[in-house]
């Protein structure tokens, strides 16, 4: 692939908009700085989706008329969609180019959001909730990537890392006050209409900030991708990275896990012994299995056998399903625990959640700091124990009716988010790792899909485990208590991590012709 001159008039915009001075020095620290905050930004509009429903949610099943699975599938509809297309949003991230992605994942999100806002019945809430995972499946593997190609540098890419971790992980939690305040002054339909004038600056600060010119194809990106061809600067790149996304993969899995939860949930309502319920999971396997069968024949497959076959990325992927079982259904069951077991308001219940917040940004900021140090491994696994801890102690909830918040979910929840603080970032940047560029966006979309994947099946299965407990506190507890077993399996599959600490000494931006290094090189 011929690189661009420098000194035709032609190709001076497509250098600007790439981020560099036409003497090829890095973009200035106020650009960088901008595609932090607007990366950071989106990332917490897609995590605070996620959230802030919970507490809407006995708000909607009021107006909505919804049962306890209508209630799930709130969540669901959209955790499902976003798990099932985040690897597809992120080979698009790679192959059509970074900004087209993230723009076409704010505007779906966004426009999703305001007709939900509008719905008048569960199933038109469901099916808007569905098309706003579809967007968030675009938007939050652009998001890290434009990360991981702004900031070069180890040890710069690593605080970059740490604050997108940090904003992600208040996104979650701050979620709770942000629904609380809204629906208990503004009415639950604001926990949809708030992503409207989110999703409207966001627009406009990508067009003017965010680099026009990354797609694979596109020879002005440096980390572009070998295969760009011919049509690098003529617009044929986008079009020819669109033939080669591997829809039939993303509608198999996406359609696998949608059966698998359906069955799960349905076992709460009709029993293990409903025919209902066997029909779905065993649809669920076999399109699981056409989607393995898809990859191993697709051209351009979403997820490379190659990719899946190394240690840290395999290892570290399993980590994140864990931890995301675990953590949505910790929300989700604590968001019904206050206001139907202890009858608080949704402004109150939100509230509660104050502590988990300030301990996952308490969390996040200490492995930022500790992580060139020790590695990922150390972080991972003290910070897993700890969650174990706080579930155990957690589910406790479910010894009687009744309950205090001071007395029985405060202490355990602080432990619970601290230890879930601790971890998001070092598995993550364990989950990157040694990526080369033109893989930026796979790897983003692998680790949140595991992430929304386990949350998916975490909440299915949890909540199912809740209902056969006759629901209420004892309910709840009995599900913390399968939520503490996910949490100590990752904490067991950290020990399984390589020892990898951070280089400061390799310093040098990748450029053409020369392969990003590991940033988490093994120690000795």
């Amino acid at each position: 692939m011929r690189a661009a001159d420098p000194s035709s008039p032609r190709s001076r915009p497509a250098i600007r908009r790439a981020g560099r001075s036409r003497t090829g020095r890095p973009p200035s620290a106020r650009a960088t700085t901008a595609i932090l905050v607007i990366a950071c930004t989106a990332q917490f509009m897609v995590i605070l989706d996620v959230s802030v429903m919970n507490v809407a949610l006995p708000a909607m099943r009021a107006e909505l008329r919804l049962g306890p699975a209508g209630q799930q599938w709130i969540v669901n509809a959209y955790t499902l969609a976003f798990a099932g297309l985040l690897l597809l949003g992120g080979r698009a991230a790679d192959l059509v180019g970074t900004r087209r992605a993230f723009l076409a994942g704010v505007t779906a999100f966004t426009l999703a959001s305001l007709a939900g806002g509008f719905a008048s019945e569960g199933s038109l809430l469901i099916a808007a909730r569905a098309v706003q995972g579809a967007g968030g499946a675009v938007l939050a593997p652009a998001t890290l990537t434009l990360i991981m190609r702004t900031f070069t540098e180890p040890a710069a890419r690593t605080r970059a890392m740490g604050a997108w971790s940090a904003v992600m992980a208040a996104g979650g939690a701050v979620g709770g006050v942000v629904g609380g305040v809204l629906t208990e002054y503004a009415g639950w339909r604001w926990v949809l209409f708030v992503n409207v004038p989110i999703g409207a600056g966001l627009l406009a600060a990508a067009l003017v900030c965010v680099p026009a010119a990354e797609a694979a194809g596109n020879g002005t990106h440096a980390g572009a991708g070998e295969g760009a061809g011919a049509g690098a600067g003529t617009g044929t790149g986008a079009a020819g990275g669109l033939r080669r996304l591997d829809v039939p993969g993303a509608v198999s899995v996406t359609a696998g896990l949608t059966a698998l939860v359906h069955g799960t949930v349905a076992s709460g309502t009709h029993g293990w012994d409903a025919w209902m319920v066997w029909g779905s999971l065993a649809a669920g396997v076999l399109l699981l299995t056409v989607f393995v069968a898809v990859e191993l024949r697709a051209p351009h497959p979403l997820v490379p056998l190659a990719t899946l076959r190394r240690r840290t990325v395999a290892t570290a992927n399993l980590l994140v399903f864990c931890m995301g079982a675990a953590a949505f259904s910790m929300w989700f069951m604590l968001s019904l625990y206050f206001q139907q077991v202890l009858g608080e308001s949704a402004l109150v219940a939100g509230l509660c959640f104050l502590p988990g917040s300030a301990a996952i940004v308490a969390g996040a900021q200490i492995s930022t700091r500790l992580i060139a140090r020790t590695g990922p491994r150390p972080l991972v696994l003290t910070g897993m124990t700890i969650s174990t801890v706080g579930f155990l102690w957690m589910s406790r909830i479910g010894a009687h009716d009744g309950g205090d918040y001071v007395a029985d979910v405060l202490g355990p929840f602080v432990l619970a988010t601290l230890g879930a603080g601790l971890a998001i970032m070092p598995v993550t940047a364990a989950a990157t790792s040694g990526t080369p560029p033109h893989e930026a966006g796979l790897a983003s979309g692998l680790v949140n899909t595991s992430r929304q994947v386990g949350g998916a099946l975490g909440l299915a299965m949890l909540g199912t485990v809740a209902a056969h407990a006759g629901g209420g506190a004892a309910g709840y507890g009995r599900a913390l208590l399968v939520g503490a077993a996910c949490t100590a399996a990752a904490g067991a599959g950290a020990l399984a991590l390589p020892r990898l600490r951070l280089r400061e000494t390799d310093r040098r931006e990748p450029g053409p012709g020369r392969r990003e290094t590991n940033r988490f090189p093994r120690k000795g």
